[in-house]
């Protein structure tokens, strides 16, 4: 279905190369994982495959077509769904779909027998007619999964496909993705869950800075009670202390915060107990100071009351003095 032989794919003015002598076989009706961290090379090997990008050296057939001497035949078998969702948002959904359709020759009576099936697995009816400028992240990458499968590729490629969906819409892709590699055709993935892959896929593959580290069936694995994650973590680590110190981090890491939530939960305790154990006081303290304030403003208030009635009486009584003796010097003059 998919074969590549010794790709490589070197930059314009990078010292090294981005994928380094990738050979890689994949088998019709399966799934295939293409894992790695990031940086390893994934996006560029997709690219390469798919015809956007151009590869220094190797090969790469697809349905025994080489992309390179036919590359328009080759591409007829590919559906592609991009890690950006590239899509027109100013067309609909029906749109789109039929104009990709129209790109691979697709009769109407087929492009809408297959519409109306994906749209219902995708419970994306009600949208198809809207601007996909519209659309939710989610369902922008089920109309750009649609479109990649109107024409019923062979192989069927997704760059980190589950990325940001919610888990209705990733349970929702993954069926098509089994359904598809049911019918006798290819899936081929990359992605970062390793559950995902492990779940998923017949076999997975791991790269790493461009080169190919292995090729592993999943039911092998299973059947040796060996998980996916820690033959990553073995590959994708130089040596073991490396691993070692890793997962001493992560310990670490786990401890600390298992701290900071007993600290916390703690300390939101003691918060508690506290107000029930003095929450009625603040309102009683609160009520006496404001007795004590309103006594002492209004024992404030009658102390100058009475200096200003006292101060008020002698002056008055000063003005009667005076009036007496002004009286008695009139009476001698």
């Amino acid at each position: 279905m998919l074969k590549i032989s010794n790709l490589s794919k070197q930059y314009s003015g990078a010292s090294v190369k981005s994928v380094n002598d990738l050979s890689l076989e994949l088998k019709e009706g399966e799934i295939f994982g293409f894992l790695g961290p990031n940086g390893a090379g994934k996006s560029t090997t997709i690219k390469c495959i798919v015809g956007v990008l151009p590869f220094t050296e190797g090969k790469i057939e697809i349905c025994g077509v080489d992309i390179k001497q036919s590359p328009l035949k080759a591409k007829q078998n590919i559906g592609y769904v991009p890690d950006n969702h590239a899509v027109f948002e100013r067309l609909t959904g029906r749109e789109y779909v039929n104009h990709i359709a129209s790109l691979y020759n697709v009769p109407l009576d087929l492009v809408e027998e297959r519409c109306n099936k994906y749209l219902k697995i995708f419970k994306l009816e009600h949208a198809f007619d809207n601007p996909i400028k519209s659309y939710s992240h989610g369902m922008k990458q089920k109309i750009t999964v649609i479109a990649a499968l109107v024409h019923n590729p062979k192989l069927w490629i997704l760059d980190e496909p589950l990325t940001g969906l919610d888990p209705q819409s990733a349970f929702q892709l993954k069926q098509a993705m089994r359904k598809h590699a049911e019918e006798g055709n290819t899936v081929f993935f990359s992605s970062h869950i390793l559950d995902v892959v492990e779940n998923l896929c017949d076999r997975a593959c791991i790269i790493k800075k461009g080169e190919l580290q292995g090729v592993y069936d999943i039911a092998e694995l299973k059947a040796k009670n060996q998980s996916l994650e820690s033959l990553f973590m073995k590959v994708i680590y130089d040596k073991a202390e490396e691993l070692e110190d890793f997962e001493k981090e992560i310990l670490s890491n786990i401890k600390e915060s298992n701290k900071t939530e007993k600290f916390e939960k703690n300390t939101e305790t003691n918060a508690e107990n506290n107000t029930e154990k003095f929450g009625s006081k603040p309102e009683k303290n609160k009520k006496s100071n404001e007795n004590k304030t309103e006594s002492k403003n209004k024992t404030k208030n009658e102390t100058k009351n009475e200096t200003k009635s006292k101060m008020k009486s002698k002056t008055e009584s000063k003005n009667k003095t005076e009036n007496k003796s002004k009286n008695k010097n009139r009476i001698g003059k």
